[in-house]
């Protein structure tokens, strides 16, 4: 009797804290993942942040471009930022969607990264859609956005954590981008557009190529 009572207090525990329509929306939670968020000390907070992402993809789904693209913005950007030394003891980590979402917190570039794959979830075309290396005035580090391209002779619009608007990227005058790149293709940009073709030699950690196959293939 106490091991039937101890099996039924475990499935209602594990129904209550990984509600059934985060799973229904694509949230996939292996037991990994669920084994972190009970030991958290954050649970509540990452189930309600896991249930807030399936709210505003349902929620913004058949809005207009811009307005979706800032909701999308204005989501993330309310996660704590930090830098990556001090989430995974490690330089320059890039987390996917998932790993952001229950961390909440991260770098620019998990911002970038998870506005990218949400608003590709959301139907926005890949060719629309390039991840930005660009150098913020006066200071020292890179940094990461997201840029909407209506098309490749468009001024594309910028979601950044450091903005809560989004705007034309040439009306962010502190940034100066490097080169963009996505799953297709990458490029150099000359007064802010679409300019040359180019290679990103990514060295000999593919950072990109293994996000993608984080997510797609890992459901990471």
């Amino acid at each position: 009797m106490k091991l039937i009572f101890l099996l039924i207090f475990y499935i209602i525990f594990n129904l209550v804290s990984f509600p059934s329509f985060i799973y229904a929306q694509g949230i996939k939670l292996n037991e990994y993942d669920k084994n972190n968020i009970n030991n958290s000390k954050n649970k509540n907070k990452i189930i309600t942040r896991l249930s807030q992402y399936i709210k505003i993809k349902k929620k913004v789904k058949n809005f207009a471009l811009l307005k979706k693209l800032s909701h999308i913005n204005t989501f993330y950007n309310k996660i704590l930022p930090v830098n990556d030394l001090q989430k995974y003891n490690a330089d320059d980590y890039w987390a996917t969607p998932k790993e952001f979402l229950i961390q909440g917190k991260g770098d620019c570039e998990d911002y970038a990264l998870a506005k990218y794959f949400t608003l590709l979830e959301l139907g926005i075309k890949k060719k629309n859609l390039f991840l930005s290396v660009v150098k913020v005035k006066n200071e020292a580090n890179y940094h990461m956005v997201l840029l909407f391209f209506k098309d490749k002779k468009s001024m594309p619009l910028v979601l950044d954590n450091l903005s809560s608007k989004v705007v034309s990227f040439n009306k962010r005058k502190k940034l100066i981008p490097k080169f963009i790149f996505n799953e297709k293709e990458a490029y150099l940009l000359k007064n802010k557009l679409i300019d040359k073709k180019v290679h990103i030699n990514w060295g000999k950690k593919n950072k990109w190529k293994n996000i993608l196959k984080k997510v797609y293939i890992n459901s990471e």
